[in-house]
C-alpha cells in the first residue's frame, strides 16, 4: 500500500529524446516542422476525402480513418515532447502518464488492424472487382473501421491498468520522451516478468492477425496480377497496392523491433530513435505517400486549390 501511495503522489520525470542538450534548438525546429506538416497533411487528407465525391469509395474511407489515427497518434506524444524541450520542468503526472499510455496503445493498435483491413480492401478491389461494391458497401466499411478502433482500444484497456498498478519506487526518471511501457516498467520495484510475457504475447497476436491478413491478401493479389494479360491492368494494380505496402513495411518494421525483439537486442538510445521514427515521422509519411503517389488525391487537391484561388480573385475584385 505504501508503495502505491508513493507512486500516486509522485510525478514521473521524462529524460527526453536527447542526451546532448547542445542540439536542442535544431532538433526542436525539425520536430516542430514535422509535427506541423503531419497534422496539416492528415487534416487536408481528411478534408479532401470528405469534400470530393470522387473519393467517396471504401479505399479512401479507410484512408481517412488512417489519417484520423495518425493525427491523434502524433498529438499524443509530440506536444509534450516539444514543451519538455523548452522547459526546465520535464515531469508528467501519474495520471497523465496513464492517459498517454492508453492513447498511444489505442492508436497504434487501431493502426495495426486498419492496415490489415486496408489490405483486404485491396484484395477485393483487384481480385473481385465486379463484386467490390457489394462486398465493400458502406455498412461493411463502417463495421471494419469500428472493428479496428475497438481492437486498438481493447489493447489500451487491457495493458494500461496493469502497467499503472505495478508498484514504482526509488527513481521516477523515465529514460524516454514519453510513457512507453517498456521504459516505464524499468522503474518497477516488483517482478514484472509475468506481465512482460503477457504483453509480449498480446503484441505478437496484434501483429500476427493483421500480418496474416496482409500476407494472404497480397499473395492472392500477386496471383491475380500474374494472370492479367493487360499491361495497363498490372500497372494499375501495382500502383494501387504499392503505397499501402510501403506504409505497412515502415510501420510494422518499427513495431516489430520495439515489441517483438527480445530486450537483449535493445538499448534505451536505440529504443528512443525507433520510437521517434514511428511516433513522429510515420504519421507525416503516411499522407504524403498516399497523396503523392495517387492521381485521385492530387486531382482533388488541385481542384480545391483552384476553387480557393478563384474565390480569392472574385472577393478581391468585388472589394
Amino acid at each position: 500500500m505504501s508503495m502505491k501511495n508513493i507512486t500516486l503522489s509522485s510525478d514521473f520525470i521524462l529524460l527526453g529524446l536527447l542526451v546532448n542538450n547542445k542540439a536542442t534548438g535544431i532538433v526542436f525546429a525539425v520536430i516542430f516542422a514535422i509535427f506541423m506538416v503531419a497534422v496539416t497533411a492528415n487534416l487536408v487528407m481528411i478534408f479532401l476525402i470528405q469534400m470530393d465525391s470522387r473519393l467517396h469509395t471504401p479505399m479512401y474511407f479507410l484512408l481517412s480513418q488512417l489519417s484520423i489515427m495518425d493525427t491523434f497518434f502524433i498529438c499524443t506524444t509530440v506536444p509534450k515532447l516539444l514543451v519538455d524541450m523548452v522547459s526546465k520542468e520535464k515531469t508528467i503526472s501519474f495520471v497523465g502518464c496513464g492517459i498517454q499510455i492508453f492513447l498511444y496503445l489505442t492508436m497504434i493498435g487501431s493502426e495495426f488492424f486498419l492496415l490489415g483491413l486496408m489490405a483486404y480492401d485491396r484484395y477485393v478491389a483487384v481480385c473481385n472487382p465486379l463484386r467490390y461494391p457489394v462486398l465493400m458497401n458502406r455498412r461493411v466499411c463502417l463495421l471494419l473501421a469500428a472493428g479496428a478502433w475497438f481492437g486498438g482500444s481493447l489493447d489500451g484497456f487491457l495493458l494500461t491498468p496493469i502497467t499503472m498498478n505495478v508498484p514504482y519506487c526509488g527513481s521516477h526518471s523515465i529514460n524516454h520522451f514519453f510513457c512507453e511501457i517498456p521504459a516505464v516498467l524499468r522503474l518497477a520495484c516488483a517482478d514484472t516478468s509475468l506481465y512482460e510475457t503477457l504483453m509480449y504475447i498480446c503484441c505478437v497476436l496484434m501483429l500476427l492477425i493483421p500480418i496474416s491478413i496482409i500476407s494472404t491478401s497480397y499473395s492472392l493479389i500477386l496471383l491475380t496480377v500474374h494472370r492479367m494479360r493487360s499491361a495497363e491492368g498490372r500497372k494499375k494494380a501495382f500502383t494501387t497496392c504499392s503505397s499501402h505496402l510501403t506504409v505497412v513495411s515502415i510501420f510494422y518494421g518499427a513495431a516489430f523491433y520495439t515489441y517483438v525483439l527480445p530486450q537483449s537486442f535493445h538499448t534505451p538510445e536505440q529504443d528512443k530513435v525507433v520510437s521517434a521514427f514511428y511516433t513522429i515521422v510515420t504519421p507525416m509519411l503516411n499522407p504524403l505517400i498516399y497523396s503523392l503517389r495517387n492521381k485521385d488525391v492530387m486531382g482533388a487537391f488541385k481542384k480545391m486549390f483552384l476553387q480557393y484561388s478563384s474565390a480569392q480573385k472574385i472577393s478581391s475584385s468585388d472589394a
